[in-house]
């Protein structure tokens, strides 16, 4: 297995990466230097990033226990007896014997789809229907647990975690986790830097991987955010990179690595890509710290309560 025993702090994100552009982007990054690739059934890539990892390890880039790869159980999967089908197609398209850590993707049990009627199945049980629904299933979140240890028993999952938790299902998650969480993953940015979250993590010493990173950026193509709230154009972050010769991403990012987490930003240009792992020949004043963490105003871009509604007919916050 994985000769890593920590996470890589900067990942490379394949959430909305091209079916077409994929293969060769996982070869590139690869490439350009990144060991952490953060995958999901639910991007509806994982075959091409399988093709990817493949070209690199056989070309001698990397080997397979150089490489920290994530992926995530898809809320139609939360069932005991569905966890394992998940987990054999997510490894079987990545090409993989086994991941670094797998994760719950959401906090959210919907009814199951056959992974031969439609994969990855999304969010509607029915997205033919004349008025498709995002329908739920009764599926407590302690039995997708328990499912995903016999995952790391039958050595497919090296490792396991959650995303999209709050402070409440981390506390009630360790009063029934044999298998201590890996992970967890949140949405966090200078404009939702999730301070207490993050330090209940760390209380419980459970690692964190930011993603969303550079914040609106991701949202924009999706008409979930606006341009004008890019945190790349605040003055202090322009005034920080101006101070250390580096550009306002690079320094976003080394605040997000600098306060601990891991991060996962995304891009498709190699030069973007050699400049996000460019992070660690400079460090943050703790004035610029504390500068950037006080832009935050709880603004979150991926929140299901209200893009559920907005696409999925149905109204389903998971944060208060």
């Amino acid at each position: 297995m994985s000769s890593l025993n920590n996470i890589p702090p900067v990942g490379f994100g394949l959430w909305k990466v091209a079916q077409e552009d994929c293969a060769q982007t996982v070869y590139q990054a690869i490439k350009a230097g990144y060991r952490h690739l953060d995958c999901a059934s639910d991007y509806g890539n994982e075959e091409q990033v399988g093709d990817g990892i493949a070209q690199a390890i056989n070309d001698g880039l990397c080997t397979r226990e150089e490489l920290w790869v994530t992926s995530k159980l898809w809320n139609t999967f939360h069932a005991p007896k569905h966890v394992g089908l998940a987990i054999d197609k997510t490894l079987s398209d990545l090409k993989l014997d086994y991941l670094d850590l797998y994760l719950i993707h959401f906090p959210i049990a919907q009814t199951f789809v056959p992974i031969e009627t439609r994969y990855p199945p999304e969010w509607f049980v029915d997205p033919d229907a004349q008025n498709p629904q995002m329908e739920l299933a009764k599926v407590p979140l302690y039995l997708t647990w328990q499912a995903m240890e016999e995952q790391v028993h039958n050595n497919k999952a090296k490792r396991i975690g959650v995303c999209n938790y709050s402070s409440a299902l981390l506390h009630d998650l360790m009063t029934y986790a044999n298998i201590k969480p890996a992970m967890l993953q949140i949405e966090s940015h200078p404009y939702l830097t999730q301070e207490r979250l993050v330090r209940l993590a760390k209380q419980y010493d459970i690692p964190v991987t930011a993603f969303s990173p550079l914040g609106a950026l991701s949202y924009l193509e999706l008409e979930m955010a606006d341009k004008t709230e890019s945190v790349l154009e605040q003055s202090v972050v322009k005034a920080a990179a101006h101070n250390h010769g580096k550009t306002p991403a690079q320094v976003v990012l080394r605040w997000g690595v600098q306060r601990g987490t891991a991060i996962i930003p995304k891009t498709s240009k190699l030069e973007r890509m050699k400049e996000n792992l460019a992070l660690f020949d400079f460090e943050l004043t703790e004035q610029e710290m504390a500068q950037i963490s006080a832009l935050n105003s709880n603004r979150r871009f991926n929140d299901p309560g209200h893009f559920c509604e907005a696409a999925f007919n149905r109204f389903h916050p998971i944060y208060d």
